[in-house]
């Protein structure tokens, strides 16, 4: 069986094939080139949002998200119980494992509902088996860091398609341990941060329902402020996608614009998934393996969602952002030694 891993893919420049009337993504790029400079106040401009919305829909159509989508669903199958693993433990240290476990199963029925969550912790109760012996130890600990990370490497080659970056593949054995060290780094600064979006949630629970017996506040003033806080945190974790993960040097105030629409996409479009799941796919209809097929549509739709970000963050770094000014012809050095048109 060939899983349909986007690491063969042969990236390359190309432009949008464009019928009479319409206008290609490189054109729509260089009109909005020539707004250049006023940067990010430029960007608060209807007319500069439409046309970047419209060049990177060009763009993550020509790109295949679709296709890179579907290779994210698949992988994040088989990572997602040691993943998961992980940031309970993580989570654990401050709440403990049975009251981490439990948050985490409430977020993730939230977001997939309850079929989906079900599925879940059945992978999550499936992995979680203590292996008995120092040999055995280190080798489950060494299958939960492939395993966790795994989703990562697939997720940096299709950024970095969405970059249109050819990373060194002569670079051997360390290069391939790098990465997949920088892949777990991620792995655990999403550990950190749901232990702190935990934290801050559990301190946030607790001042109102100090306060609400004292002042007179209402309660969707604290609902609010729970969900900035959220929101707050899903724009730090695509900030770190977009920033570490492709291999090309990408610039902060950039990467901040991607991620705050992903954020908004994603915290906006889990309720519009939800309910099309909802609609559409029906655990019953596939028996057995409804609740797992739930979890992968939910997983593939929200993986166009963040290669839609990408896209506009990369349209947005060309046109208004700190790669403006580049003659759109000159090459540019990636990290790994490979070449960005």
């Amino acid at each position: 069986m060939v899983s349909p891993s986007a690491g063969s893919r042969n990236v390359e420049t190309h432009s949008v094939e464009a019928g009479p009337g319409s206008i290609s993504a490189s054109e729509n790029e260089r009109r909005l080139q020539f707004q250049a400079g006023s940067g990010v106040r430029l960007f608060f401009s209807p007319k500069a949002i439409s046309g970047l919305l419209k060049t990177a829909y060009l763009e993550w159509s020509k790109d295949k998200a679709p296709r890179m989508g579907a290779a994210l669903a698949y992988y994040t199958i088989f990572s997602l119980a040691p993943l998961l693993i992980i940031a309970v433990a993580i989570a654990g240290l401050a709440f403990g494992m049975q009251a981490a476990q439990g948050e985490i199963a409430g977020q993730i029925q939230g977001l997939v509902g309850r079929d989906g969550a079900k599925a879940i912790e059945a992978m999550i109760q499936s992995a979680h088996k203590p292996a008995r012996g120092v040999i055995g130890s280190m080798i489950g600990l060494f299958a939960l860091f492939l395993g966790a990370s795994g989703i990562f490497c697939e997720m940096q080659d299709a950024l970095n398609s969405i970059w249109h970056v050819n990373p060194d593949t002569k670079a051997g054995i360390l290069s391939l341990v790098k990465e997949r060290f920088l892949s777990f780094g991620m792995v655990l600064g999403i550990g950190f941060l749901l232990l702190v979006s935990l934290l801050l949630s559990a301190l946030l629970a607790a001042v109102t329902k100090y306060l609400g017996g004292m002042l007179p506040i209402p309660a969707v003033l604290f609902e609010s402020l729970d969900f900035l806080l959220s929101l707050l945190f899903i724009t730090v974790l695509f900030a770190m996608i977009f920033k570490i993960l492709p291999n090309t040097k990408i610039a902060w105030s950039d990467v901040w614009i991607g991620a705050a629409l992903t954020s908004l996409l994603f915290t906006a479009g889990k309720f519009v998934i939800g309910f099309y799941i909802g609609k559409s796919v029906s655990a019953s209809a596939y028996g057995a393996a409804g609740s797992l097929v739930v979890v992968v549509a939910w997983i593939y739709y929200s993986a166009l969602l963040l290669y839609f970000g990408a896209e506009f963050t990369r349209v947005y770094a060309r046109t208004l952002g700190s790669q403006a000014r580049e003659t759109s012809d000159g090459a540019r050095q990636t990290r790994s030694g490979g070449i960005l048109p």
